[in-house]
């Protein structure tokens, strides 16, 4: 790969790190701000503003991860907080789930500010995570380990 094409790809990588983190953020900084009003059903236990406390700490954890590592498991974390947030907040819009267990009946039928935002961010994090998580996967099937040792002479068996 010639040198131009390694930094074309190292700042696409870098884009795709600091957007997909943007999007992480803005989902759990709308969370934190609505985790109150949310809490207010289940004061003492698990309620849907706890769930929205951890899916805030989570997708932290996601955004801290790919800014600092940039690796394919990191970008797979990020795409699996940001398209499994987008995922509840679709299905708790359009289907009436009863509570399962301690976690509460989520449904909420209406589409408001805070709920589009977070939505198109998580979306757009679970997007782009996606995308870093196939650039950064091998061009060749023979780079690794085992490659070597075979160019080497040594038996993968």
């Amino acid at each position: 790969m010639s040198h131009q094409k390694l930094n074309s790809r190292a700042r696409s990588i870098w884009v795709l790190r600091v957007f997909a983190a943007a999007g992480l953020v803005v989902s759990a900084v709308v969370h934190v701000q609505l985790a109150p009003g949310y809490q207010q059903a289940a004061p003492g236990g698990l309620g849907q503003g706890t769930l929205f406390l951890i899916q805030a700490g989570a997708a932290v954890v996601a955004a801290m991860l790919v800014l600092l590592k940039g690796s394919r498991p990191a970008f797979a974390a990020a795409a699996m907080v940001a398209l499994s947030s987008l995922a509840a907040v679709i299905l708790y819009r359009y289907v009436q789930v009863p509570a399962i267990g301690p976690l509460p009946s989520m449904y909420e039928p209406v589409w408001y500010a805070a709920k589009v935002i977070t939505a198109a961010a998580e979306a757009a994090a679970g997007g782009l995570a996606l995308a870093g998580y196939a650039l950064l996967q091998k061009t060749r099937s023979g780079s690794g380990p085992a490659a070597r040792g075979r160019r080497r002479g040594a038996s993968t068996a």
